[in-house]
């Protein structure tokens, strides 16, 4: 009987151990998404922010060296920016590069779209000027700049559009879907644990009653004597 007691009482105990884990980790699950809501923004939605600057700043430095080449910085940004003209400016790559910054930073950082929309208008917007560009201009015949400034910008908008598409939009949504299992787990809890905390009665065995160990015994004595 007291072995009976014994392991009841340790079951009791590994069963309520196993519940106070469950509800450990659970809690601590949730804390740590809800933690990471609180913050502005997801980490791998900041750094496809950090590489939208990235984008605008390199495209910026390769302009600015582009007018130093050419003969003087004022000089060329009379040409390219008071005087422009399609044919031959690089100013207006890097208008498409402000352009891409201002409405990604404004749709990912500040609005926090879940959607690709922006971003397919800034690429669409983006190739489709390009293309015409590099057709109709004669920036090809610039030297190393007419083909470098092009390309990097084209290659820019696709990196960002792969980004957000097959890295952002999925991490955050997996994550909120793990936070609405995780949460929904005390919910089932009470199914696996009815009634609370586990009874004694629940494990315990009555004892053999004092009549029947002596009608054992009997039976045992007789089942002992010599067959005379």
């Amino acid at each position: 009987m007291d072995s009976q007691c014994g392991s009841s009482v340790g079951s009791r105990a590994t069963l309520g151990g196993v519940g106070n884990i469950n509800s450990t980790l659970i809690s601590s699950r949730i804390e740590s998404y809800e933690a990471g809501e609180k913050k502005c923004i997801s980490d791998v939605r900041r750094t496809f922010c950090l590489f939208v600057t990235f984008d605008l700043l390199f495209v910026t430095l390769l302009w600015i060296i582009e007018l130093n080449v050419s003969g003087g910085i004022q000089e060329q940004l009379t040409k390219e920016v008071l005087q422009y003209d399609y044919h031959k400016s690089f100013f207006d790559i890097f208008l498409l590069a402000v352009f891409r910054f201002a409405v990604l930073i404004l749709a990912y950082a500040v609005c926090r779209l879940r959607h690709w929309w922006a971003i397919a208008i800034t690429t669409a917007i983006t190739t489709g000027f390009l293309i015409v560009k590099v057709v109709v201009s004669k920036l090809l015949s610039q030297g190393a700049f007419g083909y470098l400034l092009p390309i990097i910008s084209f290659i820019l908008a696709w990196i960002e559009t792969w980004l957000l598409d097959f890295k952002v939009l999925p991490q955050e949504a997996g994550d909120e879907i793990r936070y609405l299992s995780v949460q929904s787990a005390p919910d089932r809890e009470p199914l696996l644990y009815p009634g609370g905390p586990v009874s004694e009665g629940q494990f315990y065995s009555p004892p053999e009653s004092m009549a029947d160990s002596d009608e054992d015994l009997d039976d045992k004595h007789d089942l002992e004597k010599p067959i005379v």
